[in-house]
């Protein structure tokens, strides 16, 4: 899980000049993700929620691989602050 202390300097951080950076985007996927998980232990037959949440995971992967081939080290920092599994880029 996110923690409250990441997400209160991410957004302090991140005002309106930044909100188009990868960083962000990915940030904001990862909310909307534990948002929709959460709502989908409930909430199991709701197929739109199902499909909503596989098109923000496949939107928060590709930001990820382009990040890992422009810069590996923000990459690495990103899904360490983020506490996101770390998948081998081809």
């Amino acid at each position: 899980m996110i923690q409250n202390s990441f997400i209160s300097i991410i957004s302090q951080k991140e005002n309106k000049e930044n909100r188009g950076s990868v960083e962000f985007q990915v940030f904001s996927f990862t909310t909307k993700i534990n948002k929709l998980t959460s709502h989908l232990e409930l909430h199991k037959k709701d197929s739109s929620s199902q499909r909503s949440l596989r098109k923000i995971l496949g939107k928060r992967q590709r930001l990820l691989v382009y990040l890992s081939k422009k810069n590996g080290g923000r990459y690495k920092e990103l899904i360490g602050e983020l506490d996101i599994r770390d998948r081998k880029t081809p």
